[in-house]
């Protein structure tokens, strides 16, 4: 009970500080990204993070861990800081575990003296997407001024979340807004998603709805929700809205305005 009792406390107020970092950054579904160089730079000690092994170590690995759990795939083994203990990725899932499987975790590795959550890093990794494979023209797409800047967002119709980022969106300029039909929340979300995709104008039926509340008229045509559904859950979409920067990067929640601007101002254009 003490030593439990201590570990929460100690990943209460690690998880504090790094809120306190990021007090410009969305709090959703996954952490924000974390500043890794300043953390190293704070701490003075060497970067660690999970790494590559020889392909007989991990094989070896992956070998127990699937005999110790039949019908689990291992996508991929790697090297932890720790002596003995591996990272084993199991869809976009990560648990850890000695080399023949006798233990298995489930949780954050935390570097404690960088102040990182190594396995927040991986995560984040492992949900970059090249922003080039979206299949663009299942999206509605929304251009202001030049356009130069891209992101694709799944977003459900009756998300609130997602309204809120389109008002902020009404002050940003120079930017192309893909969104990506995700209806999950509500029994009408896939009406409401098909009469704004089927709309004359599907852009606008989408913007007077989110901005405005203005109803979408009944309409009927084929559409790519199955599609975009699927394509969705495949890049571990929980929730709405989520957003995919050209990058590869990705961000769960409605930014405010002033992280969306300096996400943006980083990709240039």
């Amino acid at each position: 009970m003490r030593v439990s009792f201590l570990l929460s406390a100690v990943l209460l107020a690690f998880s504090a500080q790094a809120a306190a970092q990021s007090a410009d950054q969305v709090t959703s579904t996954r952490d924000a990204q974390a500043s890794t160089e300043a953390a190293s730079q704070r701490s003075g000690d060497k970067v660690l993070s999970t790494a590559a092994l020889e392909p007989a170590e991990a094989q070896s690995v992956r070998q127990h861990f699937e005999a110790r759990f039949p019908g689990i795939q291992v996508t991929l083994v790697r090297a932890t800081p720790l002596a003995g203990i591996y990272e084993v990725q199991v869809g976009m899932d990560l648990l850890y575990t000695d080399a023949d499987a006798n233990y298995v975790l489930q949780g954050s590795l935390i570097d404690a003296r960088a102040r990182r959550d190594l396995t927040a890093e991986r995560v984040e990794v492992l949900q970059q997407v090249a922003f080039d494979s979206l299949p663009l023209d299942k999206a509605i797409k929304q251009v202001k001024g030049d356009g130069s800047r891209q992101v694709a967002v799944f977003e459900d119709p009756n998300c609130g979340y997602c309204k809120q980022l389109h008002r902020t969106l009404r002050d940003v300029d120079d930017v192309t807004v893909y969104t990506f039909l995700f209806p999950i929340l509500a029994p009408d979300s896939t009406t409401k998603a098909r009469d704004i995709w089927c709309a004359d104008d599907p852009a606008q039926a989408w913007k007077d709805w989110m901005l405005d509340g203005k109803v979408p008229a009944t309409a009927q045509c084929e559409t790519p929700i199955r599609e975009t559904l699927a394509l969705g859950r495949k890049l571990n979409v929980q929730g709405t809205p989520a957003l995919f920067f050209a990058d590869g990067s990705r961000i769960n929640g409605a930014l405010p305005l002033a992280a969306l601007q300096k996400k943006l101002d980083a990709l240039g254009g």
